[in-house]
């Protein structure tokens, strides 16, 4: 019984769909082309929901049947829109010369129109190459973004401190090593003194990882170090595991990722990053979030600081600084996360619009935000999951340069 909504509805976009294209072209081929297409797509669809294992995990086959199934129904859906309105027209039109009488006609509504089905046709191609470009290109688009944060409190001699920050890597849905290598070499060009990565190495299972092992252990060592934390992705919670047991050493072999890329993994601790006789307090929770697991617990990553200390954290969902960080007497100056990917979907034009569907979830989604002094970078992801791609929203690989002082109107 669950299915039948969808199904209606997707034979509602699939009738409206046919009978724009029916309008626009008149070849019997083109028809039936168009007919095979959408038959194939949809029957390997359908099978595909029927045979997958919703408990195994994400993986490429199940991310590019997300993309063919968005690639090929928000156009459709669009057509629908324009077409349905055009029906109310119809029906309008019809009711108005039934009831005049103002004409003859063999049918009660007007003849659908061309230029209507045209029109839905052009508009259903903007998603279309969207979507097509966000798979083919956009995915691996990275883009390095700069930002200076000022702190009227840094220890001196941190003025100028640059953080190269990565999050959500998300190794199992990569397939193209050369572009990941760019992506290395990005990082690697920044030259900063701390490099930080917050979360969501892989989409599930430890393997995943393997093959990226080497690339991404290519990273330099900056300065002050490489450090990381968890994300929700990294506890295998998505998973039906044969045995608790299993599952725990996943994620013990997921933790050892980090080591293995030289990385230093804070689970719920501090380090204190040392320069001359100044000191700044880098604190790593594990994942935190008001919508997914929390196993985060500031209290014990901030044993020994105190309140005057500088402290910069490390918390992969940004829903933990608006739920709890942004308020705190600690007073934490500086928060990394990264988690909401920017919904991989939205448009950026800077300066002028930043928009996404993910805000609607998240106040802190993409970007700089501040709070009474206390400030929240939300990386918009290195990798990508469910949708193999990126429209708008690019990968992101942030440059933060810390300055001393108050920030300039």
């Amino acid at each position: 019984m669950r299915w039948i909504i969808p199904i209606i509805l997707v034979l509602l976009v699939e009738l409206y769909s046919f009978q724009a294209v029916k309008t626009v072209f008149k070849s019997k081929w083109v028809l039936g082309i168009y007919v095979l297409v959408s038959l194939a797509i949809i029957t390997y669809i359908a099978l595909f929901v029927y045979a997958h294992d919703r408990g195994s995990g994400q993986n490429r086959q199940s991310m590019y049947t997300i993309g063919l199934f968005l690639i090929t129904i928000l156009p459709k859906v669009v057509i629908t829109i324009v077409l349905l309105g055009e029906d109310i027209y119809r029906f309008l039109a019809g009711v108005l010369i039934h009831f005049l009488g103002t004409t003859d006609m063999d049918t009660f509504l007007p003849n659908r129109r061309r230029f209507v089905s045209q029109i839905a046709l052009g508009l259903a191609a903007i998603p279309f190459s969207s979507l097509l470009y966000g798979m083919t290109v956009g995915k691996y688009n990275f883009k390095v973004i700069r930002k200076k944060v000022f702190f009227p409190d840094l220890p001196d001699s941190f003025d100028g401190l640059t953080i190269t920050h990565i999050s959500d890597i998300h190794s199992g849905s990569f397939d193209d090593s050369e572009k990941i290598q760019y992506a290395i070499d990005l990082i690697n060009g920044q030259q900063s003194d701390l490099v930080l990565f917050t979360g969501d190495i892989v989409n599930t299972v430890a393997s995943e990882m393997h093959p990226w092992i080497e690339t991404f252990k290519g990273i330099y060592n900056p300065k002050y170090g490489k450090y990381s934390v968890l994300g929700n992705h990294d506890y295998g919670e998505y998973f039906d595991w044969d045995s608790e047991a299993d599952k725990a050493a996943n994620f013990e072999a997921i933790k050892d990722l980090h080591r293995q890329i030289d990385f230093k993994l804070l689970l719920n601790e501090n380090v204190t990053i040392q320069n001359e006789n100044d000191s700044i307090k880098l604190v790593g929770v594990e994942n935190w979030g008001l919508h997914f697991k929390k196993a985060g617990d500031l209290k014990k990553a901030s044993e020994g600081l105190s309140k005057e200390d500088f402290k910069i954290l490390m918390s992969h969902d940004p829903s933990h600084w608006d739920a709890e960080v942004q308020h705190h007497e600690d007073h934490y100056h500086l928060t990394l996360s990264g988690h909401t990917h920017g919904f991989q979907f939205g448009i950026e034009v800077p300066g002028w619009i930043k928009w996404s569907p993910v805000q609607y979830v998240y106040k802190q989604w993409a970007g700089m935000y501040e709070n009474n002094g206390r400030h929240i970078y939300v990386n918009r992801g290195f990798g990508f999951h469910a949708y193999p791609g990126r429209v708008g929203i690019m990968p992101e690989i942030t440059v933060l340069e810390l300055k001393k002082g108050e920030k300039l109107a």
